[in-house]
């Protein structure tokens, strides 16, 4: 019995070292595998991001990226972070606008001004009073923005677009969802829902006249190829939350916590700089390919937008918000 008795203590006790970064001296342990679910191809910029930051990490975890939504359909991942499905996720803030709809003040267009305006945001209290509702009632950890550029119009049909009402029966691609569409109908759009993994056949055919990406994105999808014109209407600074299952961020230790927030951030610092500067290279690309670029009266762009939003959605948002973030420096 006494034996018996040792041999499941054994057992129970190798058990109990289970978890993220434990390590007994003379046993090696296998680096636990951290599958990430991300919308975008691997030849995305935001992909590179993810590696730099995957190799930084390397020492804690291995991340296992499903590119294009091989693992789980857009749209879907927050409800998988949510039951423990999948461990990290590039998520996009429309999703957790689903679920708590104050969220929706930070996918509203002409909000952000630029990169920096977004990074400060979220390191702002306002920005950590956000995280902290996804923290509490979604029970997730969003770590920090994803940044991918600002999001422009980009047309099949060569009319000139100056104003939002020259928006008028455009068939514009938004991805799927309630917010989505009216984002697209905020610049003066009719919206049509197409995933981002259809869009080129669907620009190609005619199902829709136009969608709005960031220009690295269009560039690296060819929608060029089936397009004729970028309208820099820079009405949403593009981009998505690093988010992590409360379970997988509950068994990191907190040093471990601190590098991963302190290697995501080198990581896509240092990729957002890259997309302004491909952003730049886009445009010259894009003319050099015969497309019209051009940018049209924002001023009348935002104007008709932010009346738009906060007709249908100020009572959704914190009182103040809207105002602290736009005094933001």
């Amino acid at each position: 019995m006494k034996s018996t008795f040792t041999r499941r203590a054994v057992v129970a006790g190798g058990a109990s070292l289970i978890a993220l970064g434990s390590t007994r001296t003379g046993h090696a342990q296998a680096k636990p595998k951290l599958k990430l679910s991300i919308a975008v191809p691997e030849t995305d910029l935001r992909a590179e991001g993810y590696k730099a930051f995957a190799a930084a990490m390397k020492d804690d975890f291995e991340l296992e990226p499903y590119w294009s939504n091989t693992l789980f359909k857009q749209g879907t991942e927050l409800v998988a972070l949510q039951r423990e499905n999948l461990e990290l996720c590039n998520l996009a803030p429309a999703d957790i606008s689903k679920q708590i709809p104050a969220w929706s003040l930070l996918t509203s267009a002409y909000l952000f001004r630029d990169y920096a305006h977004l990074k400060a945001t979220f390191n702002s209290d306002v920005g950590k009073d956000f995280i902290n509702m996804a923290r509490d009632q979604l029970g997730i950890e969003c770590i920090r923005p994803v940044y991918f550029g600002a999001r422009q119009v980009n047309l099949k049909p060569t009319k000139k677009i100056n104003t939002p009402a020259d928006m008028a029966g455009i068939k514009l691609r938004m991805p799927p969802g309630e917010f989505w569409q009216f984002l697209g109908e905020s610049i003066g759009a009719n919206p049509t829902p197409v995933a981002f993994a259809e869009l080129y056949t669907a620009l190609q055919a005619g199902a829709v006249d136009g969608q709005d990406n960031p220009l690295v994105s269009a560039r690296t999808m060819k929608f060029y190829e089936v397009t004729s014109q970028f309208v820099l209407t820079n009405h949403v600074i593009g981009y998505d939350m690093l988010s992590v299952s409360k379970k997988t961020w509950a068994a990191m230790k907190p040093e471990q916590q601190a590098k991963f927030r302190a290697e995501a951030d080198k990581a896509f610092d240092a990729n957002a700089a890259k997309y302004d500067a491909q952003q730049a290279e886009a445009i010259e690309f894009f003319k050099k390919e015969g497309k019209q670029v051009y940018t049209p009266d924002q001023n009348a762009f935002r104007t008709f937008a932010q009346k738009k939003y906060l007709d249908k959605y100020a009572a959704d948002w914190p009182k103040g918000a809207i105002e602290k973030i736009n005094a933001i420096k």
